[in-house]
């Protein structure tokens, strides 16, 4: 990697921020039938963002845990977690590492390895900043917004039903959105 000149945002200091799960949310939007979109939301159970003099020596890792997708519908929630879709016995934890931090004019693009399904691709999060407080209890926290969007095909999920007019039942592209709350560590 060459070196990174940009600055570190305001706020965001050195060290080690912890992942605040209660506090953190993945979602994603997904078209169905052509007409529209599905929501739902996964636990991100554990995370860390190694904050570095500068961009090159910032990392970000992430855990996701599967058996929490809700949709609000109990039946489609059951139906992901099988082996048509996320086989959450078998594939029980998601994981997101990073490879990359780099400025992308005030915002960031986080590109790391992403892993669904027992299968890993690169992705790009296009990452905002959205500055840091302490909170009432003493701990400074940070918070971030990022985006990517997937192919499911990539990551070995297949499954679909055709429709009777064309087209099928869940398109290949999925809008991940990722809102994370980090607390540094001492």
């Amino acid at each position: 990697m060459t070196s990174t000149t940009t600055a570190l945002p305001t706020g965001l200091t050195t060290g080690t921020w912890a992942v605040d799960a209660s506090h953190t949310e993945a979602a994603f939007t997904v078209r169905h039938a052509g007409i529209s979109k599905v929501r739902g939301t996964v636990a991100v159970t554990s995370g860390t963002v190694v904050v570095g003099e500068d961009l090159d020596s910032t990392s970000v890792t992430v855990t996701l845990d599967p058996a929490t997708i809700s949709t609000g519908d109990a039946g489609r929630d059951g139906h992901l977690k099988t082996a048509d879709f996320f086989d959450v016995e078998k594939f029980g934890e998601w994981s997101f590492a990073s490879t990359a931090v780099r400025p992308t004019g005030s915002d960031y693009v986080i590109v790391g390895d992403l892993t669904i399904h027992g299968v890993t691709r690169e992705v790009e999060l296009a990452t905002e900043f959205n500055g840091s407080a302490v909170d009432p209890f003493g701990n400074t926290r940070a918070g971030f917004e990022a985006t990517t969007t997937i192919s499911r095909k990539d990551f070995g999920l297949t499954w679909n039903a055709a429709l009777e007019a064309g087209g099928v039942l869940v398109s290949d592209k999925v809008v991940i959105t990722i809102d994370a709350s980090v607390i540094k560590q001492a």
